[in-house]
């Protein structure tokens, strides 16, 4: 079974919203473990517009599943995970300025600088992910960095299966396929939904771990958020 690891940057951008702290991202956390994720996922950036860092230091003793923290690792971001440290610090090479993660790494021209930060975060005890593209090469480069997974991105699966082309899946089947080969564990996240995750999952060979957070939340809005947490669970069997 693929773990559901819920990203509760949403709940904190809803609370940002109005100042004080309703929602509260910790009684938030909380409550999805409570209802079956197994997983809880942050990506504070350095602007704090959703996420805080101190609501990473703050999950941390509450987080009991496993706890996966996401970013681009510029000096504040890295010490913020080696005081945490979290099950998995997943590197996202989002821009300052970004509105969401866009992109995943060029993990051939980057290979030294990911090599330097993964090897750092792993002597930590942090198990590392690295965000990338379904490209081979790129797959293929994150193995030479010494991470231990890495999370695909998959906004244009989505968007090519909203629009009913099913075959842009068959990129990250590959990409999935070689990283098995290569020892590579695979998660994934992005734009992924109730509506294409099941076929998603069923495509993905060795799937570990998938992160839902902004159509995860937005469901909730109409189903209930322990209503939708068992909706992933049962497709991702």
């Amino acid at each position: 079974m693929t773990k559901l690891s819920v990203n509760i940057n949403k709940i904190a951008t809803l609370r940002n919203s109005r100042g004080g702290n309703t929602p509260n991202v910790v009684q938030f956390a909380k409550d999805v473990q409570r209802f079956g994720a197994e997983g809880v996922t942050v990506h504070p950036r350095p602007d704090e517009r959703h996420i805080k860092y101190q609501d990473t230091r703050d999950l941390k003793p509450e987080v009991y599943t496993e706890f996966n923290v996401e970013g681009n690792p510029i000096p504040s971001f890295m010490d913020l995970v080696l005081e945490v440290k979290p099950t998995q610090v997943t590197l996202v090479p989002d821009a300052v300025d970004a509105l969401t993660s866009n992109a995943g790494w060029n993990t051939i021209i980057h290979k030294d600088f990911l090599t330097e930060v993964i090897s750092e975060l792993k002597s930590n005890g942090i198990r590392t992910s690295i965000f990338v593209d379904p490209v081979l090469e790129m797959i293929e480069g994150a193995k030479a960095t010494g991470t231990d997974r890495i999370e695909l991105y998959t906004e244009s699966f989505a968007h090519q299966y909203s629009l009913g082309n099913k075959k842009e899946v068959e990129s990250f089947t590959k990409a999935a396929e070689l990283a098995n080969k290569i020892g590579l564990g695979v998660n994934a996240g992005h734009d992924l939904s109730l509506e294409n995750i099941k076929f998603f999952k069923d495509n993905i060979p060795g799937l570990l771990e998938v992160s839902i957070g902004h159509a995860l939340v937005s469901e909730s809005l109409y189903l209930g958020i322990e209503n939708v947490i068992q909706m992933y669970l049962q497709k991702l069997k």
